[in-house]
């Protein structure tokens, strides 16, 4: 039997706010530009989960 390919990397994003400005991070050490628009921070997260 061949050896099977490994699992996608798992990505679960979530916004972190330091100050006035949000980012989105995630799991897989990937990391958004930050944003002063909360809702612009959470639509990256978002995006990248989706990927």
């Amino acid at each position: 039997m061949p050896p099977s390919d490994p699992p996608p990397p798992l990505h679960r994003a979530t916004t972190m706010e330091k100050g006035a400005f949000s980012h989105a991070t995630c799991v897989c050490g990937w990391r958004g530009p930050a944003r002063r628009a909360r809702d612009r921070a959470r639509r990256d997260a978002t995006e990248h989960e989706q990927g």
